[in-house]
């Protein structure tokens, strides 16, 4: 009878010890040793994965972000080495994009254009920037295994993490935190953001240099998504997407022949001349638009986008990307192109529409990424958990108001001579363009007595460039140039 009761108590408490709560350490550590070969030259490097608490005024822990830390060993002077620190997007998204296929030790097994292969799982990143510069991927709140946690009761303060300014204010003082832990006061520093990371970085690139008194050396935006743009409409947004259209176009042999026949580099420039010089003045008219120059830009319209020049008329010249993608290759196979990027092909339920019935690269990509991401951190990192690695985390609504990124990064540039910033789109990116790229970096500084500080470098692929192999080697390559050129090297910060 004894033993019964016995093997029942255990039985409870093994059944009680494997339903306890589902959470995360909201502060922890594990540090696990690596190597990897970059450009020819064998590295060791030390991988701390992990969370850290956002604190409240009373310095309660309202949010635990997890973040993975890489290090060179055997480096002789910590102070001279850059520290990069690496955000996504979304909002919401995760920091596996660019963590897991750009710039770390580790990158997808995918092919050389990027598409998934099984079996699933990751291979060492010969071209990683981890040789030059150490390297944190942070995870926002509520994305990849970052979580908020309850501030009174069962509820959080929403206002605290979602919005523009908010994730600009916490993660500001969550990196005070970081560097001051990690001893990197005194290191160069980057911070860099893919599409909303974009907005991002700009926002934070002032909050740290004003509230946290910490002066950055680069900042770098990977397909960068400038909301004053997207989100406003008008002549300016809808003209822009033009180059867009011709780039996409060109690589599905969709342009006349005259533009076919030429290489895509020399066609943008024509494509990128007529939107800045003829298409805007004209779509800014509406209405009042003469029927001759309508009929005008239409057929020019055409021409760089390979659409039809009805369709074009249909819209009043405004052609939404949504319609684009649905209906570039209509007539050439029937496939909708991906939004994020336009090399990728979809199958509709029907060949008639405005948009298609979804995204044909998103799907490709979360074919691989997701469950490498998993194995990745539990298997070779040993960060062990039950929590769900959000590749997008609930973030919304999102409070887009008072959005004064673009001017914050004028501000800190003008303030900082030592700031420079770094552009990175890919020419097939249907989302946030390579020209609206272009378009955010000319209106940061209005007065143009800094545009020797900004550098735009432009790739054959999509949003995220750094999938095809011969783009991530050229867009490490660009990065691990700007770093080494940007850093201070004993030289005075003053004009």
């Amino acid at each position: 009878m004894k033993h019964k009761l016995l093997l029942a108590c255990i039985v409870l408490c093994t059944s009680l010890a494997h339903s306890q709560n589902r959470k995360i350490p909201v502060d922890t550590t594990i540090t696990t040793q690596h190597s990897v070969t970059i450009n020819g030259t064998s590295i060791n490097y030390t991988a701390t994965t992990g969370t850290q608490p956002v604190w409240d005024e009373m310095g309660k822990p309202i949010a635990a972000l997890h973040y993975t830390y890489y290090t060179r060993n055997n480096v002789r002077n910590r102070a001279e080495r850059p520290l990069l620190i690496s955000f996504n997007g979304g909002p919401g998204s995760g920091s596996v994009w660019m963590h897991l296929a750009y710039t770390g030790p580790r990158v997808l097994k995918i092919d050389d254009e990027g598409y998934p292969v099984q079996p699933y799982g990751v291979k060492s990143n010969p071209f990683s920037v981890l040789d030059v510069t150490d390297i944190v991927y942070v995870n926002p709140a509520n994305t990849g295994y970052s979580r908020t946690i309850p501030e009174t009761g069962e509820d959080v303060n929403r206002d605290h993490f979602f919005g523009i300014n908010a994730d600009v204010e916490y993660l500001a003082e969550w990196l005070n935190t970081f560097v001051t832990r990690n001893n990197r006061w005194r290191s160069p520093k980057y911070i860099i953001g893919e599409s909303y990371g974009g907005t991002r970085v700009m926002g934070l690139s002032l909050a740290l240099q004003n509230q946290q008194w910490m002066y950055l050396n680069g900042v770098i935006m990977v397909s960068p998504a400038d909301y004053r743009v997207l989100r406003v409409g008008g002549p300016v947004s809808s003209a822009l997407n033009l180059p867009y259209y011709t780039a996409a176009a060109w690589h599905h042999k969709a342009l006349p022949a005259e533009l076919q026949a030429k290489d895509l580099l020399d066609v943008l420039p024509e494509s990128e001349e007529y939107t800045v010089n003829t298409l805007i003045p004209a779509i800014a008219k509406g209405g009042f638009i003469s029927d001759a120059e309508r009929n005008a830009v239409a057929k020019k319209m055409a021409f760089y986008s390979g659409l039809n020049e009805k369709d074009i008329l249909d819209h009043n010249l405004d052609v939404p990307t949504q319609f684009f993608w649905k209906n570039l290759l209509k007539e050439n196979g029937g496939y909708n192109v991906g939004r994020l990027d336009s090399r990728y092909l979809g199958i509709d339920r029907q060949l008639f529409g405005d948009s298609p019935d979804y995204s044909a690269e998103l799907t490709s990509w979360l074919h691989s990424f997701t469950p490498a991401i998993n194995y990745y951190l539990q298997e070779e990192l040993n960060f062990k958990t039950d929590i769900k690695y959000n590749m997008f985390g609930p973030v919304h609504p999102w409070n887009n108001e008072d959005d004064n990124t673009r001017e914050n990064l004028r501000q800190a540039m003008a303030q900082n001579p030592y700031l420079n910033v770094l552009v990175q789109s890919g020419y097939y990116d249907g989302a946030t363009t390579y020209f609206n790229a272009k378009y955010t970096m000319w209106q940061v500084d209005p007065s143009g007595r800094m545009k020797d500080r900004f550098e735009f470098k432009g790739y054959r692929s999509g949003h995220m460039m750094y999938l095809r192999r011969e783009d991530l080697k050229k867009a490490n390559d660009d990065l691990r140039n700007f770093i080494t050129r940007t850093a201070a090297n004993d030289k005075s910060a003053k004009y």
